[in-house]
């Protein structure tokens, strides 16, 4: 078994191959292979069990004599699911990085290793500088949305609000409806049974818990028919200014604001009716407000915030599973920077979910179903996209040496052709957020810290 070891942190990584079952308590004498970073190495042990990783200073001569696995080793134990085609590694919470491996061939696995950033609070080390149009922020589609499986749950039911916050969802798409004068979540005619004034209490201890982490919450009505424009934004006020963190805790102004400018606040994207009635400053007072907001157009619309031109892939009602690959191409292309280069920042949203009946319910949609890479099944959105990562994020490394394969693995291994400091930027809506295995939003985490170049963006 061959592996292409992608280093994509700041820290020196040493790989050794060790002996026997006593592999992660016994002392190895061996010399490592040691992966720099930003480096691609490729590593071909005799026994592909037995693999330890370890931290590496390359400044502590005496490490070139002996190194001890007791020391900062971890064990890595290969067992590929049936049919996958990548998966994250089982790691200790201890352990410096998160590897995910990618099968290339049947002989030939790549690791990509990312540092291990901790999710539920990766905003607070970033500058103050950056505009949230320059970040990648993940988010949950129907954040709320945790009943009526199959049509209208979007999320699990053990990824309560506080648990995606924790996990590093910072966009939040909720939706309501009036029931009995208070503002309950929905998804269409489905009640989701979650208050607002909850949903605010549960922003309000995170914020108050991690106060330089930003969230921005997209409001939108479910009950428009029965419900006038005029009432749903009245209601959505008096809640916002009565309810837990009071106004004090929302950023209202119409434009994409500075990272700086919003730590510890709730940034407004309002996705209701309204010429801002009643709001401080009227329609400059209700967020981030879109001009329009066409129904599931496939191929993307634009609107302009203030100075920044706002790139959106809302397309949703697909015909069936087998637009998946359609669906998954152009909601992560438009997260890439725009071709034309345009004179002014660029904001990018997308929606990974999707939904139509009878052959397209959210889950097979997110989930996929089957073996998919043995030919019994379709890969799910979810799968796609987070192979998708992996392929951008594993080509922006130098290469050190180049592997025996075919120009097949090739390809696979270098990635798409042209990437150079791949920049992966927007704001991305998912169903199901955390399958599979919780690794998705690691690597939109990650996408925060690759491609930035001093004098831009805010840096």
């Amino acid at each position: 078994m061959q592996f292409i070891v992608a280093n994509l942190t700041d820290k020196h990584i040493a790989i050794l191959e060790s002996g026997g079952a006593k592999a992660h308590t016994a002392n190895d004498t061996s010399a490592p292979l040691v992966v720099s970073p930003q480096v691609t190495e490729t590593f071909t042990p005799k026994h592909p069990k037995n693999i330890v990783f370890a931290q590496w200073d390359p400044t502590d001569a005496s490490k070139e004599a002996e190194f001890n696995v007791n020391t900062g080793g971890f064990a890595l134990q290969f067992s590929m699911m049936f049919g996958a085609s990548w998966q994250p590694m089982k790691l200790p919470e201890e352990c410096p990085w998160r590897i995910y491996t990618v099968k290339l061939s049947r002989k030939i696995r790549k690791l990509v290793v990312l540092s291990r950033r901790d999710l539920s609070k990766f905003l607070s080390d970033l500058p103050d500088s950056l505009r949230l149009s320059s970040l990648a922020l993940p988010g949950t589609h129907d954040s709320m949305a945790f009943y009526g499986w199959p049509v209208s749950q979007c999320q699990s039911l053990s990824t309560s609000l506080a648990v995606q916050l924790a996990g590093g969802i910072r966009v939040l798409d909720v939706r309501f409806a009036v029931v009995d004068g208070r503002l309950i979540s929905y998804h269409g005619v489905y009640p989701q049974r979650t208050p607002f004034l909850d949903i605010l209490s549960t922003i309000r201890d995170f914020l108050t818990s991690s106060p330089r982490e930003t969230i921005v919450m997209s409001i939108k009505q479910e009950d428009y028919t029965r419900t006038t424009w005029q009432n749903f934004s009245a209601l959505v006020r008096d809640e916002i200014s009565t309810g837990p963190g009071g106004k004090e805790m929302w950023f209202f102004e119409n434009r994409i604001p500075k990272l700086g400018e919003v730590r510890g606040k709730v940034v407004l994207l309002s996705r209701f009716g309204g010429n801002g009635d009643g709001w401080e400053g009227g329609l400059e007072g209700l967020g981030i407000h879109p001009t329009s907001w066409p129904d599931s157009e496939k191929s993307g619309f634009t609107w302009n915030c203030k100075d920044t031109l706002v790139r959106t892939h809302d397309w949703y009602n697909i015909p069936s599973f087998l637009s998946i690959p359609e669906k998954v191409a152009l909601s992560t292309q438009i997260l890439l920077p725009p071709p034309n280069n345009p004179p002014m920042p660029v904001l990018s949203i997308t929606y990974f979910s999707a939904a139509s009946f009878p052959l397209a319910f959210p889950p097979t949609i997110a989930h996929g179903f089957g073996w998919p890479k043995a030919g019994l099944g379709v890969e799910g959105v979810n799968s796609r996209i987070g192979k998708w990562l992996l392929d951008q994020l594993g080509s922006d490394v130098e290469r050190s040496e180049a592997p025996a394969a075919s120009e097949k693995e090739k390809q696979d291994f270098d990635g798409p052709s042209g990437v150079d400091d791949v920049r992966i930027r927007g704001w991305a809506f998912m169903d199901f957020y955390a399958e599979p295995e919780n690794a998705v939003v690691p690597l939109l985490v990650e996408c925060n810290h690759r491609g930035r170049r001093s004098g831009e963006e805010g840096w």
